[in-house]
């Protein structure tokens, strides 16, 4: 079968299966053997789309025409934890990007010095579970040059990563505050940065600065805003709920490719 009949046909078996699957969910999520099934086909739906596509090809990129005037801006857009509000207060001076977990040499980088980090631009569509896509330009620093930096260990599967905002309601332990991951398939791709910048302005805080995740071929909420910290990890099951990330916690698919 030709990679273009591939395509057309796993296209095909995802629309109709996707109708089952939504009228479905309601019934099955609730119970444990409902949700293995559903990671099932989380697992099965990650691999074919892996299978069709080039794990290096590019999400679109659009031409500064196509710009949203009002790009949404969702989930937190003004944080109140307040060593986040300290960093604020004195623009974000203070602020480090912490790399560590599974690596060689953990890094602490200032915003300085991410921004002097092999770079990339690109113009891009941001699409919501909820619905709404928005187009903006992102600038920022490529992750996988970075994780060379700080040079990963063997056993490394996945990146996770740490913010500054609470979702969850704000805990000592940390455990309201939003996380994520992506495993190193996405990590590595040349679309992947730590963005300090949006549509040529330094990124402003509704939209997660000083850094967010822009990790283009997947959803919105895999896109983590205010981003303090990057963990390398053999897996995440010891990490808050085990399923990789804030929403995931709560039923969201942690692969959620487009």
């Amino acid at each position: 079968m030709s990679l273009a009949h591939r395509r057309a046909w796993l296209k095909g078996a995802a629309a109709s299966l996707g109708a089952f699957w939504l009228a479905a969910c309601d019934r099955v999520s609730g119970s444990p053997k409902g949700q293995a099934v559903l990671a099932r086909a989380e697992g099965l739906t990650r691999r074919a789309q892996r299978l069709v596509i080039d794990r290096k090809a590019l999400a679109r990129e659009f031409s500064p025409a196509l710009i949203s005037a009002n790009f949404r801006a969702n989930g937190s857009t003004n944080p109140s934890d307040s060593d986040y509000v300290a960093l604020v207060a004195n623009g974000f001076a203070d602020w480090k990007l912490v790399i560590d977990g599974l690596v060689e040499r953990p890094l602490a980088l200032s915003l300085a010095e991410l921004r002097a980090e092999p770079a990339r631009t690109q113009i891009t569509r941001h699409d919501c579970v909820e619905g709404w896509s928005d187009i903006a330009k992102w600038t920022g620093a490529r992750l996988g040059p970075l994780l060379d930096k700080a040079g990963l260990k063997r056993e490394a599967r996945y990146i996770v990563f740490h913010c500054a905002d609470s979702l969850g309601g704000q805990h000592a332990d940390g455990s309201g505050r939003y996380y994520e991951s992506v495993d190193l398939i996405d990590a590595y791709h040349p679309q992947t940065l730590l963005a300090y910048a949006m549509n040529d302005q330094a990124l402003p805080v509704a939209y997660g600065a000083p850094v967010r995740l822009r990790v283009e071929r997947q959803l919105g909420y895999k896109q983590a805003k205010y981003v303090m910290r990057l963990e390398a990890v053999a897996d995440f099951a010891h990490i808050r709920g085990g399923k990789g990330g804030f929403w995931e916690d709560r039923g969201y698919e942690w692969y959620a490719g487009i």
